[in-house]
């Protein structure tokens, strides 16, 4: 076989030639008839024209990464006719007290308080589906695939930011009874919890082991919320946002798929990180339905100080000297004199007497009480050189609790505030982010070109995050 694979390389004249040669009997030659060089042509031509039409398509469809929104097709939602299958077959999946149609729930899923753009009637969720299980979420989200229904995922609706406002129909899977802390790993400072754990009953749960979870967004916010917003709060300058404070992630897929982003080690480079890919998705890739977060030691000695300024420029300026020190906050956040006028006015900020003035709110800890004296010297002598006054050092507990209180409740402050003045005043809320050093100049831009669009605003935001976050709660007059 070695042999006639060799011959078979050499062309198949040379190869008759050696044949005749060996050969006693010579055979006469016959003429070779001349054929038509027509199919030929015809074939080569039309295997050009193929090769051109398949090579032109294979650029136009595949040497993009991305595609452009204009040469996306318009998707194409199931019929009223197919989404009666479909939640006929979704009720089977849950139990009666799972699924509900009511018109108040409808509403509640589909508005938030931010009042930007408040959903039509003919957006509303066809029902709201409360699952308990991963399986549940996941054979309920195969059901919206199949037949193309759109999904909502929602649990403790406390965002200002529309993430959950629906712009069609469709089913709204609501986590919160998916409320479960599973396990509490102390040693490896993690927790494995589902997605309707709020987080502040999980830090009190944790309170007892001296540990936390770290962000703390608005009051009654879940996990799964949390995540897929990548929320972070007034801890984010100590701790972080979402992204920072989540080792794993299991999460239902788009088509009812169920899949783990990675293990609980810390330390992994092995593919891609999918877990932070999910964190901020908002929903548009998944349903967050398990989530193991990273756990903090709790801060102790820790203490609030409250400076007021005259001008934004002295407080922002403060908060950067005190980070080149090298002090560390446990948080640090700014109110504007406008939004200090609506806490006064208002009565909100219990016994204390609150100066209509910028403030700065900072949190320190120090791991003993001399450590702790040494930190707030430093920090009220920074204060001073820059103007602060009303400097106050807070170590009592309930006190503290009031303080941080009223930061966290300045959108329905400002909001009371605004509808004493005008019944019918609207709250609109938003967020900018710029480098701590551009506050002072993007505030007064700002709030000059709000007053003269006869808008009122008030400002606050995290004063020591690498960027600056604050809500602009805006209402108009006319």
């Amino acid at each position: 076989m070695f042999v006639l694979r060799r011959q078979l390389r050499y062309p198949l004249g040379i190869l008759k030639k050696n044949l005749r040669m060996k050969s006693t009997v010579h055979t006469p030659v016959k003429p070779v008839p001349q054929k038509s060089s027509i199919p030929i042509i015809i074939g080569c031509l039309v295997s050009g024209v193929v090769g051109y039409y398949v090579s032109s398509n294979l650029q136009t469809q595949h040497t993009s990464s991305t595609t452009k929104l204009a040469e996306l097709k318009p998707l194409k939602f199931a019929s009223d006719d197919v989404v009666k299958q479909g939640l006929e077959r979704i009720s089977k999946i849950v139990s009666e007290d799972q699924i509900t149609v009511t018109p108040g729930e409808l509403k509640y899923h589909s508005n938030d308080n931010s009042n930007f753009v408040p959903s039509k009637e003919n957006e509303l969720p066809y029902c709201v589906v409360y699952p308990t299980t991963i399986s549940q979420v996941s054979e309920i989200v195969k059901v919206c695939h199949e037949l193309a229904i759109p999904v909502i995922p929602f649990s403790g609706g406390t965002s200002i930011e529309g993430h959950f406002i629906p712009t069609r129909r469709g089913v709204s899977i609501d986590v919160s009874r998916m409320n479960k802390i599973l396990k509490l790993h102390e040693d490896d400072l993690d927790v494995v919890v589902q997605p309707g754990v709020e987080w502040m009953e999980l830090n009190e749960y944790l309170e007892p082991h001296g540990l936390m979870f770290g962000p703390d967004p608005a009051p009654g916010a879940l996990i799964g919320g949390i995540l897929a917003t990548n929320a972070s709060g007034t801890n984010a300058v100590r701790f972080g946002a979402a992204k920072d404070n989540v080792l794993s992630l299991t999460v239902v897929l788009a088509d009812g798929t169920i899949i783990k982003t990675r293990n609980r080690p810390r330390k992994s480079s092995n593919g891609y990180n999918l877990t932070n890919l999910f964190v901020g998705s908002e929903g548009t890739l998944g349903v967050i339905v398990e989530a193991t977060l990273k756990l903090h030691v709790k801060p102790e000695n820790e203490v609030i100080t409250l400076m007021n300024f005259k001008e934004i420029g002295e407080a922002t300026k403060t908060v950067s000297e005190i980070f080149k020190k090298g002090i560390q906050c446990n948080a640090v956040e700014f109110m504007d004199d406008r939004q200090m006028t609506a806490v006064s006015e208002m009565g909100t900020g219990g016994d204390r007497n609150w100066a209509p003035d910028h403030l700065l709110l900072l949190k320190l800890s120090a791991p003993n009480v001399s450590s702790m004296h040494e930190t707030m010297k430093m920090v009220t002598g920074i204060g001073k050189q820059n103007n602060g006054f009303n400097i106050e050092v807070v170590k009592d507990e309930d006190q503290k609790a009031d303080i941080w209180r009223v930061r966290k409740t300045l959108l329905w402050n400002s909001l009371n505030w605004a509808k004493k003045i005008k019944p019918n005043a609207l709250v609109l809320p938003t967020d900018v982010c710029v480098p701590v050093s551009q506050l002072p100049g993007i505030m007064a831009t700002t709030m000059k070109e709000l007053y003269d669009a006869g808008l009122l605003a008030t400002a606050s935001g995290h004063a020591g995050d690498v960027g600056w976050y604050s809500f602009w709660r805006t209402w108009n007059w006319c």
